[in-house]
């Protein structure tokens, strides 16, 4: 949580040290036409308002993102653990190239996040374990294919979900107002007179980076799944794919079809 914050601390101050030096010049160029008044403040507490509107609507999403690249990790290793069974059973060809492609499967996953596939390819791939499902169907039972087949669409279903995600904005008319009215409020706070200048920078210094770090929080939650344009610590955590991916590299078909001792 504490590199949460302090990643996006560091990208707003330094828009609201402009504005502060703005302030410092719009004072001693003696442009401050504005006067401190009630409706000022009623616009404040509106913007403010907005925000959190916004701000409980993109978390909705956010918190329905964290579960996605484990639902994705889950269901890989389900179809993995369903064919290492087959592969255990019969030593087969197919379930050894299974085994093989669910490993190249889930790299072109976790580099998708990273742009480096695009989603049709993706598809195609979860598409192409149909081959493999039916080189099955001599091997195993019919319910081990249907399980299969359920964790395949729910591959499907996360994917969609997750490119849906990234590629829309929350309500971009509500992002337009109120950037626009943070924009004027902050504008509003450089141009305001008040009788102690050290008073007005405080209070310029801390309405505006309220409001800015409002902004930018709202910008990065609504896209989690930012991880090819910007490393944050507000994007989603591919960690379960990637410990699922490092487990795939690091077993061949050979050590996971070595037979572990019952004992009684």
């Amino acid at each position: 949580m504490k590199a949460f914050r302090s990643s996006l601390i560091v990208r707003v101050l330094p828009i609201v040290c402009v504005v502060l030096v703005l302030k410092i010049c719009v004072h001693y160029a003696g442009w401050e036409v504005l006067t401190v008044n009630p409706l000022f403040s009623g616009i404040i507490a509106a913007n403010v308002f907005l925000m959190g509107f916004l701000i409980s609507g993109v978390l909705t999403d956010y918190k329905e993102s964290e579960k996605l690249p484990t639902e994705l990790a889950c269901s890989l290793e389900t179809i993995r653990d369903e064919i290492q069974i087959i592969y255990k059973n019969k030593k087969a060809k197919p379930a050894e190239q299974g085994l093989e492609y669910i490993k190249e499967l889930t790299a072109a996953i976790h580099g998708w996040f990273y742009r480096k596939h695009r989603t049709y390819e993706i598809q195609d791939m979860i598409h192409d374990l149909n081959d493999y499902f039916l080189a099955f169907e001599p091997l195993t039972q019919a319910n081990f294919i249907v399980r299969m087949k359920q964790e395949q669409s729910a591959l499907r279903r996360a994917i969609a979900r997750i490119d849906t995600i990234r590629d829309t904005s929350f309500v971009g008319s509500a992002y337009a107002i109120a950037e626009a009215t943070t924009v004027l409020v902050t504008a509003g706070l450089v141009l305001t007179q008040l009788e102690h200048f050290h008073e007005a920078l405080f209070f310029t210094f801390v309405i505006s980076f309220l409001l800015i770090y409002l902004v930018s929080l709202i910008k990065r939650l609504d896209n989690p799944f930012d991880h090819y344009a910007v490393a944050a610590s507000e994007n989603v955590s591919l960690k379960p794919l990637e410990d699922l991916l490092v487990d795939l590299k690091s077993k061949s078909p050979e050590s996971e079809a070595t037979q572990i001792p019952l004992t009684t």
